[in-house]
């Protein structure tokens, strides 16, 4: 098999789908301590429902070659809503690091795309 942008282009989105599925996930079982990060950030129940829905979905996009765009578009809307978040909240770099390697593998994935 020949190694080409495209095969490391679809290895990089199954790496972000698999990221944002399990995020998903957790969003959407709410466990205590995701639970209150949310409440102490100031946003409502439903939100954590939103968040987790939006990240399962931006993972069925990216798993298309036809809907990566939309996946990568989406995961970006929600990666720079997670930092605006983080940082309002000043919140330390633990809590950063995970966003900034998320933010990296999409902004990796996108130029491997558009190259």
């Amino acid at each position: 098999m020949a190694w080409n942008s495209a095969s490391f282009e679809s290895i990089l989105a199954m790496i972000v789908a698999a990221l944002f599925a399990v995020a998903g996930v957790v969003n959407l079982t709410r466990p205590g301590a995701v639970k209150r990060d949310f409440a102490r950030w100031g946003y409502p129940a439903w939100f954590q429902w939103l968040c987790g829905a939006l990240e399962l979905l931006s993972a069925a996009l990216l798993l298309g070659q036809q809907t990566r765009v939309f996946g990568l578009t989406l995961t970006g809307a929600i990666m720079l809503g997670a930092f605006f978040t983080l940082l309002r909240n000043r919140e330390p770099f633990g809590h950063l690091a995970p966003a900034l390697v998320f933010s990296a593998l999409i902004v990796v994935t996108v130029t491997v795309r558009f190259l």
